[in-house]
C-alpha cells in the first residue's frame, strides 16, 4: 500500500569497518537505518519513482540509485486524486577527496543529478575553485554534471572549498539551484611535526625533589587536529652524558613536560660529572604509532648551585709586615669554596672578629679571585704596639641551605708586625694662635713652637725653622722653638687676611734619615691708631653766581678699626675770613656737609679742612677740597680747570648731591 514501503536492505563497504559512515536519501520521507535498510519516515501517499542514496565516510563517497516500483493505491483514499509535484531538484552531494592524490588528472569526485523532468539543460559551477582563485581546480562537465579535479589539492592550504552548482537551458535561463556544493580535503600525515626552537634550555636546582618540572618542550604539526595525524607523543631518545644514570630526567608523553628522576642526594652539582646535560626530544605524530612522522629538537638542563658549602680559608694563619705610618692592602686571605664561582653562593665576605678595636683596617674582597684583601686604613703606631693579632671571619652572600653550617674553618687568625719608622715632628697645636698688637717693637716675643717626637723610643733632638713667612716679620730660636719679631708688624699690611697673619715652621730631627713635620703660627694682630683719617672727595664744582648752597658732602675714611677710626671731626683750616665763605655742617658720624655762604668768580678755590679721628691718642690730618666756580648757562659749566677734568668734576658734584639726598632720607 503507499502508506508502507517495506525496507530495502543497502550495501556499503568503505574498507575501514563503515564507522561514522552518514548517508543521505534525495526524498525527505526516506532515510537509512543503523541494520543499512531504507525505511520510510512517515506514511506516504506518492514516492518519486528514483531514490538516490549517497554514503559519505573519511574513506569512501559514493552514490547508489534506487528504483521504486508500483505503489499500489489504499480503500479508503479511492476517487481522491494525488498531489502532482512539477516542481525540480538538483540532487548535489557532499564530496570528500583526499589530499596529495596522484594522477592522472582530471580524476573524477561526483556526480551531479537533476531530478525533474528530463530536459535539455547545462550544468554549471561557479566560486573559489571554479571560475575564481584558484581558478580551474575543480570542473563539470556540463552535460552530465561529473564533478572532477585538475591537479592534487592540500588541506594545509585549504580544508575545504564552497562552491555554487545550477542547470540552465541553452538560453542561459535558471531552471535548478542555484545550491551549495561542498567539497571537504581529506588530510593525509604529510606534516612532520616542528619543534618551535631547535634548541631548548632549562635549569634545575641541584637537590631538587624527584619529579621537579624543568621545562616543556612544544612542537607543531600542520597536519587537522582533528585526527591522529597531529596528535603528537613525546620521548626522550638519549641523554648526554649518561652519567650518574641514563635515565636522569622523564619526559610526559603527551604534554612534553621534563621532570626530575634522579634522587635529590645524587642530583648534586658539586659531584656530577657535569653541570650541563643534554637531550634529544623526539615528538611522533599518528599518537606515537610506529607510522608516525617524527620531528626532533635537543634540550641543555643546567643544574644549577645552591649554598651548600661554606667557604674555608687555606690556611688557619696568616703574617703580615706594614711600616707605621702607612696605609694600603698587606695580606691576601685566601679561601675554597666547592661551589658555583660568580654566584652569591660562591662569592666571600669577610668581617674582622675581633684585635681592631680602633677599627685600624677594613677587608674588601677581590671579585675575580674572591681572596680577601686585608688593608690598613688608619695609620699604626709602632710605638703604641708593634705586634697585632686579628681574627677574620669569611661568609657568603646568600645564606647557607639550612643543613649546612659555618664549621671553625670558616675563621682564620692574622698576625701583624708593625715595623718602626723614624717619624717626623709633631707640632702641638696645630694651628698655633696668639693675639698680638701691631707696632709692638721689634725683638717682641710673639709665640712658643711646641713640637714633638713620635719616636718616643729612641732620643733625639729638634731644630727649628721658619718656612713661610709673607711680610719677613718673623724669626725662630732653633733650639728653643721661641717667635720673635724681626720687623714691625703691620695690620694694615696686604699680608694680613681678617686681621690674621699666618706663619709656617719646620721642625727637624736628627734620625737617619732626618724627618720633618710641619706646624702653623696664626698672629692675631690687634689694631693701634697709627694711620690718620682722610677726606673724599677731594675736588667739588659751583656755578659763579650759586650762594647759600650745598657745594658737597665729604665722608672721613680711616685704615684703622674702632675705636679708632669714626667718628670724625671736620672743620675748616686755620686760614683767617674762611667762615666767612664756607661753612662746614657735620650730617653724622662719617660725613659733614660744605656750604657756599656767598657768591664768588669764575676760578679754583684751595679750601683747608682738617679732620680728627676718635683714637686715644687722636691723629688729624690736614687736608684740602678744591673747589672749581664756573660759568653756568643752558645746561652747561664752563670752569678754569683743563677739560679732561670736567667729567671728574661733574661726577664729585653728583656723588655729592647723592650723600645729601641719602643722609637726609
Amino acid at each position: 500500500p503507499c502508506n508502507y514501503v517495506p525496507p530495502y536492505s543497502l550495501e556499503f563497504d568503505d574498507c575501514a569497518g563503515n564507522e561514522d559512515v552518514t548517508f543521505g536519501v534525495s526524498d525527505p520521507g526516506f532515510h537509512v537505518d543503523g541494520d543499512l535498510n531504507l525505511v520510510p519516515l512517515r506514511d506516504l501517499l506518492h514516492s518519486e519513482p528514483v531514490l538516490f542514496i549517497r554514503g559519505l565516510s573519511a574513506h569512501a563517497d559514493d552514490l547508489a540509485q534506487v528504483d521504486i516500483i508500483g505503489t499500489p493505491g489504499r480503500s479508503d483514499i479511492v476517487g481522491q486524486k494525488l498531489p502532482y509535484r512539477s516542481k525540480r531538484s538538483l540532487l548535489v552531494p557532499n564530496i570528500s577527496i583526499s589530499e596529495n592524490e596522484r594522477g592522472p588528472f582530471p580524476k573524477f569526485i561526483g556526480q551531479l543529478i537533476s531530478m525533474g523532468q528530463p530536459r535539455e539543460q547545462i550544468f554549471r559551477m561557479t566560486g573559489p575553485g571554479a571560475d575564481q582563485d584558484p581558478k580551474g581546480l575543480f570542473t563539470i562537465d556540463m552535460n552530465s554534471g561529473t564533478v572532477s579535479v585538475s591537479r592534487s589539492v592540500d588541506r594545509e592550504a585549504s580544508d575545504s572549498y564552497q562552491l555554487e552548482v545550477s542547470t540552465t537551458d541553452y538560453s542561459g535561463n535558471l531552471i535548478e539551484g542555484p545550491q551549495v556544493f561542498r567539497i571537504k580535503v581529506i588530510d593525509q600525515n604529510d606534516n612532520r611535526p616542528i619543534f618551535k626552537e631547535p634548541r631548548y634550555t632549562g635549569e634545575v636546582l641541584e637537590g631538587s625533589p624527584t619529579g621537579t618540572t624543568v621545562m616543556t618542550m612544544t612542537a607543531f604539526d600542520a597536519d587537522d587536529p582533528n585526527t591522529d595525524n597531529a596528535v603528537l607523543r613525546y620521548n626522550i631518545v638519549k641523554q648526554s652524558p649518561d652519567k650518574p644514570s641514563p635515565n636522569m630526567f622523564y619526559i610526559d608523553a603527551e604534554r612534553g613536560d621534563i621532570v626530575t628522576v634522579i634522587a635529590p642526594t645524587l642530583l648534586d652539582r658539586e659531584t656530577l660529572p657535569t653541570t650541563t646535560y643534554e637531550l634529544e626530544i623526539v615528538a611522533k605524530d599518528m599518537a606515537g604509532s610506529e607510522v608516525g612522522l617524527t620531528g626532533t629538537a635537543t634540550a641543555t638542563i643546567t643544574i644549577t648551585d645552591k649554598n651548600d658549602h661554606a667557604p674555608e680559608f687555606t690556611h688557619p694563619l696568616f703574617e703580615a709586615h706594614v711600616y707605621e705610618g702607612s696605609t694600603g692592602v698587606v695580606v691576601n686571605l685566601t679561601v675554597d669554596d666547592r661551589d658555583d664561582p660568580a654566584t652569591a653562593a660562591w662569592r666571600a665576605m669577610y668581617s674582622i672578629i675581633s684585635g681592631d678595636p680602633i677599627q685600624s683596617f677594613e677587608i674588601q674582597t677581590n671579585p675575580d679571585n674572591n681572596e680577601g684583601m686585608l688593608s690598613v686604613v688608619k695609620p699604626l703606631n709602632y710605638e703604641a704596639s708593634e705586634f697585632l693579632s686579628l681574627l677574620i671571619r669569611v661568609e657568603n652572600e646568600d645564606p647557607l641551605v639550612p643543613d649546612v653550617g659555618y664549621g671553625p674553618s670558616s675563621t682564620a687568625t692574622v698576625h701583624v708586625r708593625v715595623e718602626d719608622i723614624n717619624e717626623g715632628p709633631v707640632f702641638f697645636p696645630d694651628p698655633l694662635i696668639v693675639t698680638r698688637m701691631e707696632n709692638i717693637p721689634v725683638g717682641s716675643f710673639v709665640a712658643s713652637l711646641n713640637a714633638t717626637d713620635p719616636d718616643i723610643l729612641e732620643k733625639q733632638s729638634i731644630r727649628y725653622a721658619v718656612l713661610q713667612d709673607p711680610a719677613g716679620w718673623l724669626s725662630v730660636n732653633p733650639v728653643r722653638g721661641t717667635v720673635n719679631t724681626s720687623a714691625s708688624l703691620d695690620r694694615e699690611s696686604p699680608y694680613v687676611y681678617d686681621n690674621k697673619y699666618t706663619a709656617v715652621f719646620i721642625a727637624t730631627d736628627n734620625g737617619t734619615p732626618p724627618a720633618t713635620g710641619t706646624g702653623t703660627l696664626i698672629i692675631h694682630l690687634e689694631d693701634y691708631n697709627d694711620n690718620a683719617p682722610y677726606v673724599l672727595p677731594s675736588v667739588a664744582r659751583v656755578c659763579e653766581d650759586a650762594y647759600d648752597v650745598t657745594v658737597a658732602v665729604v665722608g672721613g675714611w680711616d685704615k684703622d678699626l674702632p675705636p679708632n677710626a669714626a667718628p670724625f671731626k671736620i672743620e675748616l683750616g686755620k686760614q683767617p675770613d674762611l667762615d666767612k665763605t664756607w661753612k662746614v655742617t657735620r650730617v653724622n658720624s662719617t660725613h659733614s656737609q660744605i656750604m657756599l655762604l656767598r657768591s664768588l668768580k669764575k676760578d679754583n678755590y684751595q679750601l683747608p679742612l682738617l679732620i680728627t679721628d676718635s683714637g686715644v691718642p687722636p691723629l688729624s690730618n690736614n687736608t684740602e677740597v678744591k673747589v672749581q666756580v664756573c660759568i653756568c648757562n643752558k645746561n652747561r659749566m664752563h670752569c678754569s680747570s683743563a677739560h679732561s677734568h670736567h667729567a671728574r668734576f661733574l661726577c664729585v658734584l653728583y656723588i655729592s648731591c647723592f650723600y645729601i639726598s641719602c643722609l637726609q632720607a
